[in-house]
């Protein structure tokens, strides 16, 4: 795994944590608490990170915090468009209509397998 990635899934297991403390009912979850729950799924939990993670939301309504990184997450390209291009650039050939009618049959089977990779080979507690 590419260390930028396991970086990134240590930071959404803390806030995973935080937020899990904030639905039972903890307004002002400790650096114990997140750990508490990170180690009921096994997993570990880095002191430093816990507390940059807990400087940061400190007196911020979560509501405004999950908006604004919507917003954040909206302006991010997330890729996707190849699948078009793709269909486009083998849709247009003039070679005949039996050879078009299998290409999207080909393009199905891909989308199939894509979508059945529910946790794409990681686990959020890993």
């Amino acid at each position: 795994m590419h260390p930028s990635i396991s970086f990134v899934l240590a930071e959404m297991k803390l806030i995973a944590a935080y937020l899990l403390a904030l639905l039972g009912g903890n307004t002002s979850p400790s650096a114990e608490c997140l750990k508490d729950i990170l180690g009921s799924v096994g997993a570990d939990a880095d002191d430093d990170k816990i507390k940059l993670l807990l400087s940061e939301v400190k007196g911020k309504d979560i509501t405004e915090l999950i908006a604004s990184g919507r917003e954040k997450l909206a302006s991010v390209p997330s890729g996707g468009g190849g699948g078009s291009v793709a269909v486009a650039a083998t849709g247009g050939g003039g070679g005949g209509g039996a050879p078009a009618a299998a290409e999207p049959k080909k393009e199905e089977k891909v989308e199939e397998k894509e979508e059945s990779d529910d946790d794409m080979g990681f686990s959020l507690f890993d």
